[in-house]
């Protein structure tokens, strides 16, 4: 079992090894970019606001750098991808909003699914030829309150509540982690999926939702309740370097998972639907235009 007092210390050498952590300008973002620059690899500060992403990277030691990506805007996302060259040892798909008002895209899809979810799709698709380590994509416990509705996923025909859109963007995390999972396994890829959750942990994220009284609620929960961002980011890290099975969840060990070190931990049964998986990932593609990109292997 995953030693329960995992931290940071506890990084293996990652010298010779590169990372893309999405979001990397801020919170958790910055906390994994910064130990895993530590720990000797290459990181790529994947960020929406370069002029930040600068002054972040400026206080982390190591080989790193900043390049642009809004995962709000598939152009960018193609964009960065397209720009990518050589081998991709980790991609950290940590960037996301939430419980924000109800907004669109720059190609029209809901925010919080559009981001949290479809430029993550959109982003490792483009990427995965390169990958040759982990795919490490960020959920949340909020995906507990989540409802996959396939034939609205971008909620055009629903009343918009800022909280069940984000638990649904979190439910599409874990959902998608499970069919990459099985796609890669199917095609003899090495490569690993695997998914995360920081419990609750200090960040702005929760200073951003448009709602005075959402963030001062969250403000006081932050500093009565909440862990470190530094401790919030040591699930990312242990699924991003630890001897764990594809698709597994690491969240924190302590009380209903908001606090503690990293562990191996559970999802509800909607984030395990299997055929669900599989329909998102086929309305993904439909949305994003962007297709799986490896070959099932040659039969014997």
């Amino acid at each position: 079992m995953p030693s329960s007092k995992w931290t940071a210390a506890d990084l293996p050498d990652l010298t010779g090894r590169t990372a893309v952590v999405t979001g990397a300008s801020s919170g958790l973002g910055t906390i994994t970019a910064r130990e895993l620059a530590r720990a000797g690899a290459r990181v790529v500060l994947a960020v929406r606001d370069t002029a930040k992403g600068e002054r972040v990277a400026a206080t982390i030691t190591g080989d790193r750098e900043v390049r642009r990506l809004d995962l709000a805007d598939l152009a960018s996302v193609r964009a960065f991808a397209a720009a990518w060259e050589g081998d991709l040892d980790l991609l950290i798909n940590n960037a996301g909003i939430m419980a924000v008002p109800q907004g669109r895209t720059a190609d029209g899809f809901e925010s919080q699914i559009g981001t949290n979810h479809l430029g993550h799709f959109a982003l490792t698709n483009l990427l995965l030829p390169h990958v040759t380590g982990r795919v490490v994509t960020v959920s949340s416990g909020a995906h507990r309150i989540g409802k996959m509705q396939l034939d609205d996923l971008n909620w055009e025909r629903r009343k918009y509540d800022r909280w069940r859109v984000y638990g649904q963007s979190k439910l599409a995390n874990l959902l998608f982690t499970l069919e990459l999972q099985r796609r890669l396994a199917a095609a003899g890829s090495a490569v690993l999926a695997v998914a995360a959750h920081p419990g609750y942990a200090s960040t702005d994220l929760q200073s951003h939702t448009g709602s005075r009284l959402n963030n001062a609620v969250m403000t006081i929960g932050n500093r009565l309740l909440a862990q470190s961002d530094a401790m919030g980011a040591l699930p990312t890290l242990y699924a991003a370097t630890q001897d764990i099975p594809g698709g597994a969840f690491v969240g924190p060990d302590g009380l209903a998972e908001q606090r503690g070190h990293p562990t191996l931990v559970g999802r509800t049964k909607a984030a395990q639907d299997a055929e669900t998986a599989r329909r998102l990932w086929d309305v993904s593609e439909d949305l994003t235009g962007v297709r799986w990109p490896l070959a099932a292997p040659a039969s014997a």
